[in-house]
């Protein structure tokens, strides 16, 4: 290896992908313990190398220069090889200032509470110290060497200020989790988030859904990288890169998820934007169908409509664990809060609205549409409910072809505004 990832679990990884969209070719991802690691560095047989999780404070002891930021944070996350030396860095603590500059997160006289004391909290807790935080809290599972229980954090800590994930909790494949309950915390301004895959996890929906201002890992796995690549390449990247990288490296991992009424054109969209985007289209029913070996009809007479509620909730936590796909749902998925909950992790959410008068109102594949009259009562009352989902809404009842354009438009629009 001369230039990769070293870690413990890189299996939902995004850094090859980002570091080879920053010019740095041939890059390698490797799994390996700490006494591979540890010969490795020694051996000095590499040009540069990025290290995560568990490593990050570990390996401080074996290189032998630490730049002023590493022996700060004590911690490492890149080594590069110049002149027969290892110099060790910490990208966390640039690319995480970074992300508090560009929005405007101020830690003056702030309480600031950290999830997790490992190498990337080191550095996220530097930054806030550095830049005026009143207090510095972290809680992790371990207590001990600077951390508190959750059970103290619960007790006398729901006044902080600025909540920061530093942990691997929520992390994919599993995104089911958050590491602590922000409808909890009344007073908190701000939640910051290290895990990028999900691209929006739980912990940050839960922030969402309580008007509190939220940023996405994403940002800061673009930012280290680029600061990562600079270093072993010894060259300068330009902001204009940087944007660039970020918006591709989100628009190529978020999924698209279609909602809207049976027959509303979910299906046919889903594959006309196949070909254009590059993502592949699953529709959630035939996934349904894959995993039971059943019919939807069979599903309905053998289980009831509460039994097909259930696959299709298992389905949706399935299926948001992918990323760049796009997703087609059941006209009745946005009845359960924890189905759009799980898609709205990795996914933007287009609802495809059709006028009633152009739906199907009778098909044997769908229990619930029998008639002119059963279609009618559903449109009514899920109208509203696929309201409130959208991210985007669009219309289905012209011209095909210039809705698919409105998403792909639209869905670019999407990106570019979450990363300003």
């Amino acid at each position: 290896m001369k230039v990769g990832l070293i870690g413990n679990d890189l299996k939902n990884n995004f850094t090859k992908e980002v570091s080879e969209a920053f010019g740095l070719e041939n890059y390698q991802m490797e799994e390996m313990g700490l006494k591979s690691l540890v010969n490795l560095i020694q051996s000095k047989d590499f040009e540069g190398i990025n290290i995560t999780f568990p490593y990050k404070k570990t390996v401080t002891k074996y290189i032998d220069v630490l730049s002023d930021i590493a022996k700060k944070a004590q911690a490492v996350d890149t080594i590069v090889v110049k002149d027969g030396k290892t110099y060790g860095y910490n990208t966390d603590y640039s690319a995480f200032t970074y992300m508090m500059k560009k929005h405007n997160i101020d830690f003056t006289n702030k309480k600031v509470l950290i999830i997790g004391n490992g190498g990337t909290s080191s550095a996220v807790q530097a930054v806030a110290s550095d830049y005026g935080a009143k207090e510095v809290v972290v809680v992790d599972i371990v207590t001990g060497d600077g951390a508190i229980s959750y059970v103290e954090c619960y007790a006398k800590h729901l006044d902080s200020d600025i909540v920061i994930n530093a942990c691997p909790v929520g992390m994919s494949p599993y995104i089911e989790f958050e590491p602590i309950e922000m409808k909890l915390f009344s007073k908190c301004e701000a939640v910051i988030d290290i895990i990028y895959n999900p691209i929006l996890t739980m912990f940050g929906l839960d922030a969402q859904e309580c008007g509190i201002k939220r940023i996405i890992g994403m940002e800061m796995l673009v930012a280290q990288t680029k600061r990562a690549v600079e270093l072993i390449k010894g060259i300068e990247i330009s902001d204009q890169k940087f944007d660039e990288v970020l918006h591709q490296t989100l628009a190529k991992n978020c999924n698209i998820v279609l909602i809207g009424m049976p027959s509303a054109g979910k299906t046919t969209i889903g594959h006309m934007l196949e070909t254009r985007l590059n993502k592949r289209f699953i529709d959630m029913d035939d996934v349904v169908r894959e995993d039971t070996k059943m019919s939807i009809p069979d599903i309905f007479a053998r289980s009831g409509e509460a039994g097909f509620r259930k696959l299709e909730t298992l389905t949706a936590m399935k299926l948001s664990r992918m990323n760049n796909v796009i997703i087609g749902t059941g006209g009745g998925t946005i009845k359960n809060k924890i189905n759009m909950d799980f898609l709205r992790l990795n996914g933007i959410i287009f609802f495809i609205d059709r006028d009633l008068e152009n739906l199907i109102t009778s098909d044997p594949n769908r229990p619930l549409s029998s008639s002119q009259a059963a279609v009618a009562k559903l449109y009514e009352e899920r109208y509203p409910i696929y309201q409130k989902y959208a991210t985007e809404i669009v219309s289905n009842n012209d011209n095909i072809e210039d809705t698919v354009q409105e998403i792909i438009k639209s869905y670019h629009k999407i990106v570019d505004d979450a990363i300003k």
